[in-house]
């Protein structure tokens, strides 16, 4: 039930598989072009491998929402249910 209400108040926490889509389809350039992670099939050399890395959901948000080194910022292209729900898959697919 509660998480009923959650998802019809627009509350409902990202989903792993909105997070998949995200990571393999719709950022653009898109994730599996520079990074290694094994769920979405990616094998990029380019950013950190993320299956050994294993970052948590903040430093992946953070990354995503601002860029870090090479990796431009999503912050114009995704929204912010996105970049959440990006974030939740890796880092719940790494393991964290």
């Amino acid at each position: 039930m509660a998480g009923l209400l959650l998802s019809c108040s627009g509350l409902a926490e990202p989903s792993v598989e909105e997070g998949r889509k995200v990571f393999t389809e719709l950022a653009e350039p898109g994730c599996p072009v520079c990074h290694t992670l094994a769920d979405a099939g990616a094998t990029g050399a380019i950013g950190p491998d993320l299956d050994e890395l294993a970052p948590d959901e903040a430093k992946v948000a953070a990354a995503v929402t601002n860029g870090v080194g090479i990796m431009p910022a999503f912050n114009e292209t995704l929204t912010s249910e996105q970049i959440a729900a990006v974030a939740r898959y890796v880092a719940t697919v790494t393991g964290q």
